[in-house]
């Protein structure tokens, strides 16, 4: 099984089944090594790929899009990208509004160096912006022809079919995608999430399929992370995710990574593209070794034992990891 193409929802699109996250572009990762993953991912038949404003502050947006020129490729790819995370210590430069909106979209397209973004998600929910706000402005940018289709990240499903109300209600064009936290630590989107967007033909982005590395084998149990490792210096938020449990997984994923002659982080991201439901995890190399690793997924073909063995590990619809844990606020403000 190699790349192969799915379509995006309702809309029509043909998208990879893996989309290519450059988070780490210009930060982590080199410029020179940036374009030479973006390369690679386009000869192998990775013609989806996804950004957003904060990442490095601008840097991944920026030399995506170099990268990008460089190949002459950007009318082969379906490009996304996300606002709503602070760009700056103003206040305003933030959020869900239409002023912040307008805004980020003109500095996204100018550091993408391109006319139009394909796909341009909103990154976080907001509580204090009514939905319909943030569909007017979204709406507007549609019909300017600067961006072509309207997303969603890490919204619930009560959240994503409020939008989808007032979108029909107004007749607004709708959010035709959500990015969710989905891996073998986190399997909480499997009881609304997932049937919500296979009922209402949403395409399904999961976040982390490999959980910030955490599912790739190279964390092992009594041993320290080893170094330059994100979970080597962890953060809060991280810190709740390392526990016993984690390795009770990845252990129990090895002898099925032998089976299939594949690594463990292979064996994780197949399942994760075979899910039901599923139209593109998100990849994020740092290196083009991690990237070759991710591509070799695709030739990974779980059976019905495999799948099974993988539910007694981790039951559907649970979770071992706190993978996130949404804050959505007190209410949201009713349109």
């Amino acid at each position: 099984m190699a790349i192969e193409l799915r379509l995006f929802g309702r809309t029509g699109v043909q998208v990879s089944n893996l989309c290519l996250g450059t988070m780490l572009f210009g930060t982590r990762t080199t410029r020179e090594e940036s374009y030479a993953i973006v390369d690679r991912a386009i000869d192998a038949g990775i013609n989806f790929f996804d950004s957003a404003n904060v990442y490095g502050r601008g840097r991944s947006e920026e030399v995506t899009g170099e990268a990008l020129q460089r190949n002459g490729k950007r009318d082969r790819i379906v490009l996304a990208t996300k606002f709503h995370g602070g760009m700056s210590d103003d206040p305003n430069d933030r959020g869900a509004s239409r002023r912040h909106i307008v805004a980020a979209c003109e500095a996204s397209l100018k550091r993408l160096n391109t006319d139009y973004i394909d796909l341009y998600q909103i990154h976080r929910p907001r509580s204090d912006t009514a939905i319909d706000e943030t569909l007017r402005a979204l709406d507007d940018l549609v019909h300017q022809g600067k961006v072509r289709y309207l997303g969603t990240s890490t919204f619930a499903a009560w959240q994503f079919v409020e939008s989808l109300w007032a979108s029909e209600k107004y007749g607004l064009n709708r959010f035709v995608c959500e990015q969710q936290p989905y891996n073998l630590l986190d399997r909480r989107v499997e009881r609304e999430l997932i049937p919500m967007a296979r009922t209402y033909g949403v395409a399904t982005i999961p976040w982390s399929p490999l959980a910030g590395g955490l599912l790739t084998g190279k964390y092992r149990r009594g041993e320290e992370p080893p170094e330059g490792t994100r979970f080597a210096t962890p953060n809060r938020v991280q810190s709740r995710r390392f526990n016993e449990r984690v390795f009770d997984i990845v252990d129990g994923l090895e002898p099925i990574a032998r089976a299939h002659d594949a690594t463990v982080s292979q064996i994780a991201l197949a399942w994760v593209v075979a899910q039901p439901g599923v139209t593109s995890p998100i990849v994020g190399p740092r290196t083009m070794e991690q990237l070759e690793d991710n591509l070799a997924a695709s030739d990974v073909e779980l059976t019905d034992e495999d799948r099974q063995a993988i539910d007694r590990l981790l039951p559907p619809g649970t979770n071992v990891a706190p993978y996130y844990e949404a804050d959505f606020g007190p209410h949201r403000f009713r349109v």
